[in-house]
């Protein structure tokens, strides 16, 4: 798999990583073993790039658990989503425990008081206990929020919705971030599996395969990943097995803009 350099930081992220929004938010002995074996399966094919939030419940420390004797093997990339800075400091306090210590990348969580929660992190960055910092939104409508923080130099890195589907990044984030060489995360390639329902006939699909994309869902990731101003793209699963599938639309040849189009046909035609 492809891996890029996360913008100015010395992060090198694989193409393909894993989200873990709902898939992750469980509790028992055999929930929380099927999601170890899918960052098993993560790691091995190279998606060792896993995202989660203390939004998303059980999540991270579910993650945490799955991580346990090998967290030198995988980048962490977690989020602080609170009103003031007493809630914020025992989000990372948690967080930080979980992930032994250290967390990659450090977001503050749909800009929610980014204004409290931004000097916390950059204290954390010079202690070495985060290697970079971001934000993020999954609202087209905060983009405008979004890029002011982004001009502010004070943040290295973004995670924004971008998809076959969603392309409103394309107008202005995606350019200023690149422009200023901050790493760009990918939410929701498959909007929450709508995508993936309406799969196009197998004879739609017999142009991608030069490309090594054989399925919707790897024609679905390539797409974004062509777009090489995006680092690392994060489909989450609660399925064994997807992960390797997903994480083999992380290695070029890439498509060219003409195939990135015919893509976007086929999703605003299903």
């Amino acid at each position: 798999m492809e891996r890029r350099r996360f913008g100015r930081t010395a992060l090198e992220v694989p193409a393909v990583g894993m989200g873990t929004w709902r898939t992750f938010d469980v509790r028992g002995r055999e929930a929380e073993a099927v999601r170890r074996r899918i960052v098993d399966e993560a790691l091995a094919a190279g998606a060792n790039f896993f995202d989660s939030s203390p939004m998303y419940g059980e999540a991270e420390r579910v993650l945490g658990a799955a991580l346990e004797g090998r967290r030198d093997l995988a980048l962490v990339a977690t989020k602080v989503w609170a009103g003031g800075r007493r809630g914020g400091r025992e989000q990372i306090r948690r967080a930080l425990g979980w992930f032994g210590g250290r967390v990659d990348f450090y977001q503050v969580h749909n800009l929610q008081a980014w204004e409290t929660h931004l000097p916390v992190l950059e204290e954390l960055k010079a202690a070495g206990a985060v290697r970079a910092i971001g934000a993020t939104h999954y609202s087209l409508a905060a983009f405008p929020a979004l890029r002011r923080l982004m001009e502010t130099g004070r943040i290295d890195g973004i995670q924004i919705p971008y998809s076959a589907l969603t392309r409103g990044a394309e107008g202005g984030i995606l350019p200023l971030a690149h422009s200023l060489d901050l790493g760009v995360v990918a939410m929701m390639p498959f909007e929450q599996g709508d995508l993936t329902r309406r799969a196009p006939r197998p004879a739609e699909l017999k142009p991608f395969e030069a490309y090594g994309a054989t399925t919707w869902a790897q024609v679905l990731l390539k797409w974004i990943l062509s777009d090489t101003r995006v680092h690392v793209v994060i489909p989450a699963t609660s399925r064994p097995g997807r992960m390797t599938e997903n994480a083999a639309a992380g290695s070029p040849p890439w498509f060219p803009q003409d195939l990135r189009e015919r893509v976007a046909h086929l999703v605003a035609s299903r």
